[in-house]
């Protein structure tokens, strides 16, 4: 995270096209620093940015492989590779809860209770579902796999159809709340 009076940390936008729609990727100097969902039918796509030239073959490598991870993704398969992940934002708590999301395989999913005791907070749960609500780089920090105490779906920011959708390509059938 960057101090608060350090220089705007710039970021690139750049279309990621899917099946359902387009996912927004955002990319720093450092690598990807957010990935959003699509937004419905009458989503603005992002412009594809004048890159320094000095960041064009960086950014542009990381966006391949975001691009065909993210496919891959979406049809079930493991990726072979992600891009750098550059967190910019987040409390300390909050990249522990990321950082314990990104440990549960592909194909398995964790509680809230879990993920808050796996980070040694195990009344946090509720701080931990809020947590995932505020995660940056959607799909690739696989919050996704956090479910309610009951095995039920619980929230997702990108809405319950994409939590059920992201799971069921992974080989998990899940109750709807």
């Amino acid at each position: 995270m960057h101090p608060p009076d350090s220089t705007p940390v710039q970021l690139f936008e750049l279309a990621i096209p899917s099946a359902r729609g387009t996912f927004t990727a955002r990319y720093s100097a450092n690598g990807l620093a957010g990935l959003a969902f699509p937004r419905g039918a009458t989503q603005v796509q992002p412009r594809r940015p004048a890159l320094p030239a000095g960041l064009l073959p960086h950014i542009s490598a990381w966006h391949r492989l975001a691009t065909q991870a993210l496919k891959m993704i979406l049809t079930g398969r493991e990726p072979l590779a992600l891009p750098p992940l550059d967190i910019l934002a987040g409390t300390a708590f909050q990249r522990q809860v990321w950082s314990a999301l990104q440990q549960i395989p592909r194909g398995q999913t964790a509680s809230y209770g879990d993920l808050a005791r796996a980070i040694g907070r195990p009344h946090a749960f509720r701080a931990v579902g809020g947590a995932c609500g505020a995660n940056p780089i959607v799909v690739f920090i696989p919050c996704h796999r956090a479910l309610a105490a009951n095995g039920r779906l619980g929230g997702f920011s990108g809405g319950l159809e994409w939590k059920q959708a992201l799971l069921a390509a992974e080989g998990v059938t899940v109750s709807p709340p």
